[in-house]
């Protein structure tokens, strides 16, 4: 019980962080340490870490909405679009086996990491101006299809990709993207983690009740921080939290 709680907050202070401020899926951080520290199968730590992204994703883009850093009305398109294919992604996923998913998670975190130290995402709120309402809504659904199958599939990068595709696709400044992308991650979220407990059962409740808190409690404490600091801050607090993260998990999976 100790090692699950231990596991549980470390990973809920991951999750949360990301979350918080960057508005990263908490599945991907969630889910790996689950499968690695903890054995549980992959399918259920993706849909713990779905769960846990909930809540966490609320809050945040409550704190992000109370700044005016939140584009609710965009935000919508490319969340029906997600929402229909988390579904289908979640599907999907019960078909592959628990290493692929396992391996797809830790190298997503390590990754993302190493992305938001070494070429951070920077724009304004002018270049976000810029961009036709017409072309964003297309872009919105064609990109919505992509994120939706990732998200529901393995849980992990679902929420990152949104972030670089509201920043680099969109044209969102980075707050505002933060802020939309937690909003529609709640949904999509929920969606994702009702179809893994409908598909593979109701998973460990004592994890699921613990990494719900932990990161709830992170995301809440990193949203109000996010919005106080500059963009530069913001990525590279991410990047190292995602890096530290993703290497002390494949160093145990290597040398464990």
């Amino acid at each position: 019980m100790l090692l699950k709680i231990i596991v549980c907050f470390f990973a809920g202070l991951g999750a949360g962080l990301g979350t918080g401020f960057a508005g990263m899926s908490a599945a991907a951080v969630v889910s790996p340490m689950l499968i690695t520290f903890l054995n549980i199968p992959a399918y259920q730590a993706v849909g713990i870490g779905l769960a846990s992204d909930v809540l966490a994703s609320a809050v945040s883009a409550y704190t992000y909405g109370k700044h005016k850093n939140l584009d609710i009305k965009n935000g919508i398109v490319m969340m029906v679009t997600v929402l229909l294919f988390t579904l289908v992604g979640s599907w999907i996923a019960s078909k592959v086996s628990n290493a692929t998913m396992g391996n797809f998670s830790v190298f997503m975190t390590l990754l993302l990491g190493i992305k938001f130290i070494i070429k951070p995402v920077m724009t304004t709120k002018e270049a976000m101006e810029a961009v036709s309402e017409k072309k964003r809504i297309i872009q919105s659904i064609i990109c919505g299809t992509g994120i939706g199958l990732i998200c529901g599939f393995i849980g992990a990068g679902g929420g990152m990709m949104m972030l670089l595709i509201l920043t680099s696709v969109l044209g969102y400044e980075l707050k505002t993207a933060v802020g939309t992308s937690v909003f529609i991650m709640t949904f999509t979220a929920l969606t994702g983690a009702i179809g893994h407990f409908i598909i593979g059962g109701i998973p460990d409740i004592t994890c699921l009740i613990f990494c719900i808190i932990f990161t709830l409690i992170w995301a809440r404490i990193a949203a109000m921080f996010a919005n106080k600091a500059s963009a530069i801050t913001l990525n590279r607090v991410t990047g190292i939290v995602l890096t530290l993260l993703g290497s002390s998990i494949l160093l145990f999976r290597f040398f464990g």
